[in-house]
């Protein structure tokens, strides 16, 4: 799959707005398909364990910050600096909506968002859930009996 392929799926996997909750093992078979096993030099258990910490898998996912802003979807992407989403001040650096009426399209369509995200080195993309629960840990778990 092309990076544009891979961005634009995990754009769909991102945005708030869709409510599907994966399984451990269908989000890992998804990302594996999608190229993300090694993709920023981490292994496809580290991009399921962050979003089992941070969403529980669920692509519906809202989370509140204490500064005001908020995290969406799968992989909790923060309104403050990657899409607006009305309620909070926000850089908006890939100039989309975060979700409701109008984002699915712009995540989905050339997957802006996580072509910006990604570009961003792992530990500062993968935050503080992933340092605190994934890093340096065994991750075996995250991809076993998954049928990769």
């Amino acid at each position: 799959m092309g990076a544009l392929g891979l961005v634009t799926l995990l754009a769909c996997l991102s945005v708030g707005s869709w409510g599907k909750i994966f399984t451990r093992c269908e989000l890992a078979q998804t990302l594996q398909e999608s190229g993300m096993d090694g993709y920023e030099g981490y292994s496809l258990a580290n991009w399921v364990c962050l979003a089992f910490y941070v969403s529980g898998f669920d692509t519906a996912a809202v989370g509140a910050n204490a500064d005001g802003s908020s995290d969406y979807g799968i992989f909790q992407i923060n309104s403050g600096w990657w899409c607006q989403d009305d309620r909070t001040p926000s850089e908006n650096l890939c100039h989309v909506r975060c979700q409701g009426e109008g984002a699915r399209g712009h995540w989905a369509a050339g997957g802006s968002v996580w072509g910006a995200v990604l570009q961003r080195p792992g530990p500062h993309y993968l935050g503080d859930d992933w340092k605190k629960r994934c890093e340096k840990q065994d991750l075996t778990e995250w991809v076993e009996g998954c049928d990769l």
